[in-house]
């Protein structure tokens, strides 16, 4: 009788860094997608922002988009950061002088490996602050009513401000604009409760003739005001969703990609917001595409010394592309300042 040994079950550690690669995979084709995108933002000089605008917007108006961002980003850059700061705390590097209780290794794949452990801290803060940035504080709200949308968000007033604005069919409403435009509202709502008025006698009317769904233009001139009057309350509640002061500004449009493409544009008017985000640029290229490559080694995609070494080379030029990509939205932004 021939035995036949058990086979051993596959250790959890084996599973959770399998997973963890995977992962990080994710957030590169992630990375790639972002970085490409926001390029785009120092291109608007010379083409209004169409590609950019668009795809933004195309990318809010995605079915679900809520649960996507949390199932296929959040949940996956949360496993892999989570399991990042474990790995980063459980091993070692030894590329770096020691009191020589261990070995310092100035080999290439050692020192890359120590900068693996370096970016990942640089990437948990600066995406952190990133997220906190760009969908909390700046964020552009919304409010919807019936068919029409409107995208609210808060700017401050630069010299370029309001010809950028009017390119983009930005409007902008200072404190003074606001207030008019809670004047009007006023104004209207005194002559809104005469038009509630005639809605209910025209309504008596109708069931008292039993004329049924007959077209009345009256009746139809009433609920276009009525109409009217809701949208600019909704309005009027964009606008003071957020205090503004002196220099600063709502700017309202309804496109999403629009107050965006504005938001990116006063962020990288800052050169001490250029010099942390090109540092954040800088360790997630690094990240990205020295991961991607001791990816392809993790899972036995390339094992030969003379694939690795290619491979080495074409993650090397990834890196200076996309990081180039993501230099040209900082400084691109920051030099031309539209």
């Amino acid at each position: 009788m021939t035995a036949y040994a058990k086979p051993l079950p596959v250790p959890r550690e084996f599973v959770y860094k399998r997973l963890h690669s995977l992962m990080g995979l994710w957030f590169l084709i992630f990375l790639i997608e972002h970085l490409f995108t926001n390029s785009q933002v120092a291109l608007f000089f010379g083409n209004n922002g169409i590609w950019f605008v668009n795809t933004v917007d195309w990318l809010r108006n995605i079915p679900y988009l809520q649960a996507i961002e949390v199932g296929l980003l959040g949940i996956p850059i949360l496993y892999h950061a989570g399991f990042g700061i474990y790995y980063s705390f459980s091993s070692r590097s030894n590329s770096r002088s020691s009191s020589g209780a261990k070995p310092a290794l100035k080999y290439g794949r050692n020192i890359a490996y120590t900068w693996q452990r370096i970016t990942a801290w640089i990437l948990l803060i600066g995406i952190v602050l990133h997220v906190v940035q760009m969908r909390f504080i700046d964020y552009p709200y919304k409010y919807r009513w019936s068919d029409q949308v409107r995208y609210y968000a808060r700017l401050k007033v630069d010299p370029l401000l309001y010809s950028v604005a009017d390119r983009l069919n930005v409007k902008l409403y200072d404190q003074n604009a606001i207030d008019h435009e809670k004047e009007e509202y006023a104004k209207l709502g005194h002559k809104i409760s005469l038009v509630e008025a005639r809605k209910k006698e025209l309504l008596q009317e109708t069931r008292e003739h039993q004329t049924g769904e007959v077209y009345n233009s009256e009746m139809d001139n009433v609920y276009q005001s009525l109409q009217k009057y809701e949208l600019l309350r909704e309005h009027i509640r964009g606008l003071e969703k957020r205090t503004i002061q002196e220099k600063q500004v709502i700017a309202v449009s309804q496109s999403f990609g629009a107050l965006e493409l504005l938001n990116v544009r006063e962020a990288f008017q800052s050169v001490t917001m250029c010099v942390l985000y090109t540092l954040f640029v800088f360790a997630a290229v690094f990240h990205g595409f020295n991961g991607l490559w001791t990816f392809l080694i993790t899972w036995g995609l390339i094992l030969s010394r003379q694939s690795q070494s290619s491979m080495k080379n074409f993650s090397l030029g990834l890196m200076f592309i996309f990081g180039c990509l993501g230099l040209m939205a900082i400084w691109g932004t920051f030099f031309l300042s539209f």
